[in-house]
């Protein structure tokens, strides 16, 4: 059986709301033990797209609150935390506990609770004398956000600005890769698998895929073992890789305007949590769930835009067609002299009728919802020129440049000032070659519409340090390497090594290309080069031998953000592979084409590039 994480998550989850015990035949918790549920921002978070507010009730839950709000005693009632292991959850759970708020606490953490901490609990609960009121302390694994069966994000913020930082020292480049780690730890043994880890050489993805086999051997030690592959998997389970790579191998990615629906919601709409919010028909806003409950859209959330609008039209002719139809059968015959016979016939119908109600009721919301998302869209789209963007970039990208009048014209038309600087960094990564003096005129541009160019200008730097790199004898190399690690930190060995997947050759994403490849397990110069770990097999024989390909399974990882884009992708291939393959996605944080840049900006500030926006004139008031 495939790997399906959000299954998986959401089985987790339901125990916990049944006090850890294990749920019925229907797949509730006991909904007659009633209970309150306490949670952070970050878990609710983690909740938000598996369970509806809706559904808690079934699940025996009658009251839920954040952790840092005020709330009143609720007597003979246990309570369920669902919180972060971090000192002031720890203080708010010891004074919740001394003031009696519920009856027993039902203590989950998200990750494992370090051993300090569980101190501090353990002293605090006995210091206020209501130890006897914490119920079970659970860690759950349950740190990371699962938006669909394949794709997930460990929410964590800014990971890119922090693992590039030139300033950043070893000791905070250390615990964000370990953060990153107990991320992905999480992720692992809510699946129970333990993967062979495959990544690029150098830089965060190898720093990353090493911790991760060390945290993975060290448990594997332990004897309360997460990983149980026994019983009837150990003939049938074939073990799936796990492929980590960081945002460098292939920046265009985050950078680029897509013309795919998924894409487009969310980098046009702000798409956040299955959830969205789009401007009403009549004044204020309406908000929408797009998740696997809406058919439209997992069946059209890949197609192009064009496609989308089409496929709305085709959905309400048919349901158009189709309510006509009921209408037509339970209307009765005109003129026709009434008897018994037509009674039942008609009785039947009406019955039929009624049974079908409620489905096309269903349909007809789905439609009307996706007809607004597309309106709004297409205001969008015309308003900055979006079809624009998106098609002159894919031709820069599959024709390595663009000729200047029209880079030029793109720049001083329509679209937003994030708008042009992401199709200016686009034109810097597609060009072969950089042109000084084209450069100078979109730097220009740029500026005449006021845009803040600090994200083109460490596009750029990278840019030239890659060509240096590229053109350099061994031993200049070195110096420019040596130049290189201190301008940039950490990961330099990252965005040199990616230089050759700024851009693809075809409409597949070098990611893609290279977890096909991955996944296929064959001598292929493009990924010879990658390391392997193996957590189960000897350190030393840590290598080629212990890869037993092909895979029929693969969890991808993007270390500084992700995209629908690359998510999509993937699904892609999946679909195209005879026989059925998996693949499960995820990265440190889902990122808008605008939020990205907005990393790249910080980056080029931190480093002094750039001419920041101008400040608003000061008020003559």
């Amino acid at each position: 059986m495939a790997l399906n994480l959000r299954q998986k998550q959401e089985e987790c989850i339901i125990r916990m709301l049944n006090l850890n015990q294990p749920v019925n035949s229907t797949g509730t918790a006991n909904e007659d033990v009633y209970k309150i549920l306490i949670f952070d921002k970050f878990c609710q978070n983690i909740l938000s797209p598996l369970i509806h507010v809706k559904d808690l009730r079934k699940h025996g839950v009658t009251l839920y609150f954040l952790i840092d709000k005020d709330r009143k005693p609720v007597l003979d009632v246990p309570a369920v935390y669902f919180v972060q292991p971090t000192p002031p959850n720890i203080q708010r759970i010891v004074t919740d506990a001394s003031r009696s708020l519920y009856d027993s606490f039902h203590l989950n953490f998200s990750s494992s609770i370090p051993r300090p901490l569980l101190e501090d609990l353990a002293s605090g609960t006995l210091n206020s004398d209501s130890i006897n009121r914490i119920a079970k302390v659970h860690d759950q694994y349950l740190e990371f956000v699962t938006l669909e069966d394949n794709l997930f994000s460990l929410a964590q913020k800014s990971s890119y600005v922090q693992l590039n930082d030139p300033s950043a020292g070893d000791r905070e480049i250390e615990e964000i890769v370990e953060k990153i780690v107990g991320g992905l730890f999480c992720v692992l043994a809510a699946l129970a698998v333990v993967p062979i880890i495959r990544c690029p050489r150098g830089g965060p993805a190898e720093m990353v895929a090493s911790a991760l086999d060390q945290r993975l051997r060290d448990h594997l030690l332990s004897k309360n073992n997460l990983f149980n592959e026994g019983g009837n998997f150990v003939t049938s389970f074939q073990r799936p890789i796990l492929c980590i790579f960081d945002r460098n191998f292939e920046l265009s990615v985050g950078i680029q305007h897509d013309f795919r629906y998924r894409p487009l919601v969310h980098d046009i709409l702000g798409l956040k949590l299955n959830r969205l919010t789009v401007p009403g028909e009549k004044g204020g806003t309406k908000s929408y769930e797009l998740d696997a409950s809406d058919p439209f859209w997992v069946a059209n959330g890949s197609l192009e835009f064009p496609e989308v609008a089409v496929e709305i039209e085709t959905q309400l002719n048919k349901y158009k067609k189709d309510v006509d139809d009921v209408n037509r059968r339970t209307g009765g015959t005109d003129g026709a002299e009434f008897d018994g016979t037509d009674l039942i016939g008609n009785t039947k119908h009406l019955m039929n009728a009624v049974n079908s109600l409620p489905e096309l009721t269903e349909r007809k919301q789905v439609i009307d919802k996706h007809t607004n998302i597309a309106t709004v869209l297409l205001g969008e789209i015309k308003d900055r020129s979006l079809d624009s963007y998106a098609k002159k970039e894919n031709d820069m990208i599959i024709r390595g440049g663009i000729d200047r009048n029209d880079l030029i014209g793109i720049l001083r038309g329509k679209g937003t000032k994030t708008d042009k600087l992401r199709f200016a960094i686009m034109y810097l990564i597609s060009s072969e070659s950089i042109n000084q003096a084209e450069v100078e005129a979109v730097e220009a541009a740029l500026r005449e519409s006021e845009v803040d160019t600090s994200a083109f200008q460490y596009v750029k730097k990278i840019k030239s340090l890659n060509v240096s790199l590229a053109h350099a004898n061994s031993a200049s190399r070195s110096n420019i390497v040596d130049w290189a690690e201190k301008l940039y930190g950490q990961s330099i060995s990252a965005v040199t090594a990616g230089v050759k997947n700024l851009l693809s050759n075809d409409r597949q994403l070098a990611l893609t290309r290279t977890v096909d490849a991955l996944m296929e397990g064959r001598p292929n110069p493009e990924v010879d080069s990658y390391l392997v770990f193996d957590p189960r097999a000897p350190k030393s024989g840590s290598g080629s031998s212990h890869l037993k390909g092909p895979f029929k399974e693969a969890i991808v990882f993007m270390i500084g953000g992700g995209n629908y884009v690359e998510y999509g992708s993937l699904q892609e291939l999946v679909q195209r592979q005879q026989p059925a393959k998996h693949v499960i996605y995820g990265t440190t944080e889902i990122l808008t084409g605008v939020e990205f840049v907005e990393q790249l900006s910080l980056l080029g500030q931190k480093m002094g590039l750039g001419n920041p926006a101008p400040a608003p004139a000061p008020s003559t008031n």
